[in-house]
């Protein structure tokens, strides 16, 4: 645990921690990031397929490519990195802030999750106020909601807002934490990337956690070149070793 030397009594003494979290920690259980080499971008135009004019334009070939990412994250698993944040519940005040759409920190215990992106397994109507969590496969796309008017995932387009309450309540987490631990996230995309510097305004230790270097990487207070499945279960052993 040498790596964790110079910030091992704050993690020791900490009360609250918040998770940042990107698509680095999902392609560690099979889903493509965007901006990988095999990112899903790589392959398709982005402006053809999420933005809210797109869908409009052409909703079946949105909606074919959505359900082929869907049927890839449902049959996709929590990875050790999932597991160990889950498992800090136990230990600490635990908040997790992703950036990702597919569900997998709640499918691995996390009860403290705010979607910033929304989440692909929810769907809902582009008129009424229908929403829920589907996970059957549709008969026929685009697929209408009971209304008559299309249903679409409920995630977060280019050029749309995040959800206000949603981003508040991430701001306000990020802004009172002790641990703000930056897993699997190149930090490039906005507004989320500003979240670690709530939490320097705070005080509090920033942790990053990524294969690669980051934007950010110099301004934290301990960057590990490695994968969240990797470090995240030692951080957890620091945390029950106290």
């Amino acid at each position: 645990m040498k790596m964790f030397d110079n910030v091992s009594q704050k993690l020791i003494n900490s009360k609250k921690i918040v998770f940042v979290t990107g698509a680095g920690i999902s392609q560690e259980s099979g889903i493509p990031t965007f901006r990988g080499k095999d990112g899903h971008w790589r392959k398709h135009d982005p402006m053809k397929l999420a933005t809210i004019d797109a869908f409009f334009d052409d909703p079946s070939l949105v909606w074919e490519w959505y359900e082929d990412r869907r049927k890839n994250i449902l049959s996709a698993k929590p990875n050790d990195g999932h597991f160990a944040i889950a498992n800090m519940e136990k230990l600490r005040d635990v908040i997790v802030l992703t950036q990702n759409i597919d569900g997998l920190h709640q499918r691995s215990g996390s009860t403290n999750v705010l979607e910033l992106h929304g989440s692909i397994i929810r769907i809902k109507c582009t008129h009424c106020s229908f929403s829920d969590n589907i996970t059957d496969n549709f008969e026929s796309l685009p697929p209408k909601c009971t209304c008559g008017n299309i249903l679409r995932p409920d995630v977060v387009w280019f050029g749309e807002a995040l959800p206000q309450d949603i981003w508040k309540n991430a701001m306000e987490e990020a802004s009172s934490c002790d641990i703000m631990i930056i897993a699997g996230t190149s930090l490039v995309v906005s507004p989320a990337n500003t979240l670690p510097i709530y939490a320097k305004q705070n005080g509090a230790t920033l942790i990053e956690v990524n294969p690669e270097k980051t934007m950010m990487s110099n301004d934290m207070d301990l960057s590990i070149q490695d994968t969240s499945a990797n470090i995240l279960p030692k951080i957890l052993s620091v945390l029950k070793n106290e």
